[in-house]
């Protein structure tokens, strides 16, 4: 019982870090506007928010992001990442 209650902390830990250094790069390489717009996303749909933050990740360490995230950029992602919602309209007769 010990080993595996050791084991959890080693992986919290772990996970610890991976999310502070996810965040210290995510903090160059977007504006603050664009950065609290992700935390709201977050807490709406936290697997979206999640995978816009690998991809501006893997982008960046790709060497393919020119300058910092804007937010308006960042609408632009999440528009391209999210598909069209359809307009349902229902008639009564």
């Amino acid at each position: 019982m010990q080993q595996s209650a050791q084991q959890q902390a080693q992986q919290q830990e772990q996970a610890k870090q991976i999310e502070a250094q996810k965040q210290s790069i995510l903090r160059q390489i977007m504006v603050p506007e664009a950065r609290d717009r992700l935390a709201n996303i977050k807490l709406a749909n936290p697997q979206l928010a999640d995978s816009v933050e690998n991809q501006l990740i893997r982008l960046s360490q790709s060497g393919r992001l020119q300058g910092v995230i804007t937010d308006a950029m960042l609408r632009e992602i999440l528009q391209q990442m999210v598909p069209a919602q359809r307009e349902i309209k229902i008639e009564r007769r």
